[in-house]
């Protein structure tokens, strides 16, 4: 398994594909991953390739991102987005198969403090504004960072806490925010602070999903991987009772 991170450096990551493809027979299969699910799919590659015998080269990113990138022609044969809206979009552009759109996991948003007892279990935090900075992606090309965004304007409070607001590019850039605490908090996906049924370091709030649009995350199929035999393999095996085994350990609901 090869991948790159971020997803935009798509040169080096079709360097990488051509190298591959020049030393090896094995199918291969170009992946969209949105950010977040990266350790997850990270986990399920590896299997994958065991399994199969066929190789996966993966990308991570931002949705938003990943949609401009196959719009302009970017080469990858399966997205695997942040929300079920742009995939829909993209086989309705005709960018797609139809019928092989799938929804392969949802999330959920989580305000997090690497910091123990900085956040509270009702999140109250963001009303005592006692913090400096509060990250959170960007809402217009992450939908972690659009649910971040109607949270707080259900809670009424984006106005007030929007001089501290710091902007990831994308959720895994918003978590290094977090993590290295050049944010005292923020929002960022549950499956990227969760191991072993409960929060691995620090502090969160799991964000009660009446507060933003479902998550829901959807594959699909693009054109460059119609009857290519790894991309429909991997789609496949996303269904698995293997693979579901995976995302349910990272917090997510099938």
């Amino acid at each position: 398994m090869l991948y790159k991170t971020p997803a935009y450096k798509l040169l080096s990551t079709l360097l990488v594909a051509c190298v591959m493809s020049s030393g090896s027979h094995a199918a291969e299969v170009l992946v969209a991953v949105a950010a977040n699910f990266a350790a997850p799919m990270q986990k399920i590659a590896p299997l994958f390739e065991k399994d199969t015998g066929h190789k996966v080269i993966l990308s991570f990113g931002a949705t938003g991102s990943f949609y401009a990138q196959i719009k302009n022609g970017g080469p990858f044969q399966i997205l695997l987005s942040a929300d079920d809206e742009t995939p829909l979009k993209l086989e309705k552009e005709g960018l797609g198969i139809v019928g092989s759109r799938f929804t392969y996991a949802t999330g959920k948003l989580v305000l997090w403090s690497k910091q123990s007892g900085k956040v509270d279990d009702a999140g109250q935090i963001l009303k005592a504004g006692s913090f400096q900075r509060l990250a959170m992606a960007n809402p217009k090309l992450s939908p972690y960072g659009m649910a971040a965004h109607e949270t707080l304007t259900k809670l009424d409070l984006l106005q007030t806490v929007q001089p501290k607001i710091v902007q990831g590019d994308n959720i895994a850039q918003t978590y290094q925010f977090v993590f290295t605490e050049n944010a005292q908090l923020g929002f960022v996906a549950l499956s990227q602070v969760f191991a072993d049924g409960k929060i691995a370091q620090g502090s969160a709030w799991v964000v009660p999903s009446h507060l933003h649009s479902p998550l829901q995350q959807d594959a699909l199929l693009l054109n460059p991987g119609k009857n290519k035999p790894a991309a429909e393999a991997l789609m496949n095996y996303l269904k698995s009772d293997k693979a579901k085994n995976i995302i349910r350990a990272f917090g997510y609901e099938i």
